[in-house]
């Protein structure tokens, strides 16, 4: 058998369509074992998928799928069970996003969970007790109850078989849906006198290999006559009710009848046929027939069920009738955002329509209730893009100026279709990076200051300023005397390069030169530069004497 599953697994098929992944995984194998090579399928190559970033969302709270970083293999994340998931569904299919961070992409994966023979036919009561009158004639045929058998297709429910008895045989009928209705058919006449009891057995089989086998015990207590059965007032009821009608509420009252009197005459209502989550929501009083809410109803969870109700006299006479209930939908649910992946930091040179998020909206109610809008608060510059089904890009709108606005909280607002509307929010943080897009300006264009002949080198002349309106290192202003000055300039002045300080560097002469123009250059840590004019009038000392 491990054999078999372990073949399985390694020959599930995969298929590649409209950026969807198949593949198919028998049931209640172990957590990490192999369902399909993602990596290769969408000719990824693993490193980069590793640098990159990559992340699997599940449906739901649970999450059954991991991808394994070193092998790029899709692997079960934990051991699943068919019957559990998917109790109702002909096929279980189990879906799942792959998303790869650094590329903004996602990639669907449906993986179907396979049957295995892992449940035996069962019926609900192991022993059953049925109560024949003795004037029955050949023929008459009496309802049993059926096994139920979890697992689908082959290893699901397949035939039945009765022993014990010369006086009974067994039809199968089958029903609307196409499941086996066993019914306990009388071949030959009663005796109540000859014989009291009859013991049966009546065995469930499925077609698995091998088959697994379930059984009830019928014991038949021959009565006297009894000719007259209940009889249901309507052979459906059926009935509408909404999501959030209050526990305890009665639904529904059933009526049926009996013409005889007595025991013969008294009739008891019973749930011949429901599911496991029927029987754990609704209740059917025996003595009233009146269907009552045991606990709240969901529509999300279950918008239709089925109930095979039975009224049966004290001579084990019965009708059945069929109750159809169906839950109608209010708006209870708010649509829910959920970030898949999102960036916290832009360049502000970034192009317009860059995607700096990838949102997934729901809303679980169904029909006006659960279709949603989704909108940006606020003049912000950036828009909703719908992106694939369900999901949405939030993307710049315009070109984005950190100088101007450094940072962003951008609000996206989900808002349903109820009456009234639900909303929900999420809040995307983004910062602005700079971008050496401006460049130094010197406070003034043209600077003068005067200084005395004779000055000591390293006198302070004059201090100049440029700012620059980037950040960081794009901001970092830094001074120096212009290309093209004289060498006597530069060998006479000198300029700090971080404060912009101007000092002497050698002495000065106003008897050889009394007026100094030169240039200044300030530049960004980008190469950006500006430039400005510096005159320095040297003043007169009293340094010659008198020459005859």
């Amino acid at each position: 058998r491990q054999r078999a599953l372990l073949w399985a697994v390694l020959l599930g098929a995969w298929e590649a369509a409209w950026g969807q992944l198949r593949y198919s995984v028998p049931e209640e194998m172990p957590k990490g074992s192999f369902v399909g090579d993602v990596a290769k399928d969408l000719g990824l190559q693993l490193p980069a998928l590793r640098d990159r970033g990559f992340r699997v969302v599940s449906e739901g709270r649970t999450q059954y799928f991991a991808l394994h970083g070193k092998t790029g293999h899709l692997v079960t994340a934990e051991r699943i069970d068919r019957e559990q998931l998917c109790r109702l569904a002909e096929k279980c299919v189990l879906r799942c996003e792959l998303i790869v961070k650094g590329e903004m992409k996602l990639h669907e994966i449906e993986v179907e969970i396979t049957d295995i023979n892992d449940n035996e036919p069962s019926f609900k009561e192991i022993e059953v007790e049925e109560r024949i009158s003795e004037t029955t004639a050949p023929g008459a045929r009496f309802p049993l109850a059926e096994a139920h058998d979890p697992d689908s297709g082959r290893n699901s429910l397949q035939s039945y078989e009765l022993s014990g008895d010369e006086h009974f045989s067994l039809a199968v009928q089958a029903g609307p849906g196409g499941d086996q209705r066993p019914e306990l058919v009388l071949a030959k006449a009663l005796d109540r006198e000859g014989a009291a009891f009859h013991e049966l057995v009546l065995r469930a089989m499925d077609g698995g290999d091998p088959a697994r086998t379930g059984t009830a015990r019928i014991r038949v207590t021959v009565l006297d006559a009894n000719d007259n059965a209940p009889v249901f007032s309507q052979a459906e009821y059926t009935v509408r009710v909404p999501e959030d009608v209050p526990v305890g509420s009665v639904l529904v009252s059933l009526t049926a009848t009996d013409t005889d009197e007595g025991l013969y005459g008294y009739v008891k209502f019973s749930m011949k046929k429901a599911t496991d989550m029927a029987s754990d929501i609704f209740h059917l009083d025996s003595e009233t027939g009146e269907i009552t809410l045991l606990r709240s109803l969901d529509f999300e969870e279950g918008d239709f069920y089925e109930l095979e109700v039975q009224a049966r006299d004290g001579g084990s006479l019965s009708d059945t009738a069929r109750v159809v209930i169906t839950v109608t939908d209010i708006n209870d649910n708010m649509p829910e955002i959920s970030v898949r992946s999102e960036l916290n930091e832009i360049s502000e040179d970034a192009p317009s329509g860059t995607v700096v998020a990838l949102l997934h909206v729901q809303d679980r109610d169904s029909g006006p209730n659960g279709q949603v809008r989704c909108s940006l608060e606020g003049d912000v510059p950036f828009r909703l893009q719908s992106s694939h089904g369900n999901y949405y890009s939030v993307v710049t709108a315009r070109e984005l100026d950190r100088e101007q606005v450094p940072e962003y909280n951008v609000t996206v607002r989900a808002a349903d279709g109820g009456s009234p509307a639900l909303q929900s929010s999420a809040v995307l943080s983004l910062r602005v990076l700079d971008v050496n897009d401006n460049a130094p300006v010197f406070s003034q264009e043209r600077y003068s200051a005067r200084v005395a002949e004779n000055n000591a080198a390293g006198a302070l002349v004059l201090r100049v300023r440029a700012t620059d309106a980037d950040w960081g290192q794009n901001a970092r202003v830094r001074y120096r005397l212009s290309e093209g000055n004289a060498d006597a300039v530069s060998a006479l002045f000198a300029i700090d390069s971080q404060s912009g300080e101007v000092r002497t560097a050698g002495p000065l002469d106003f008897e050889e030169k009394s007026r100094y123009t030169f240039g200044l250059e300030a530049t960004d840590g980008g190469g950006l530069t500006d430039h400005c004019e510096v005159q320095i009038d040297v003043t007169d000392e009293n340094d010659n004497a008198p020459e005859v």
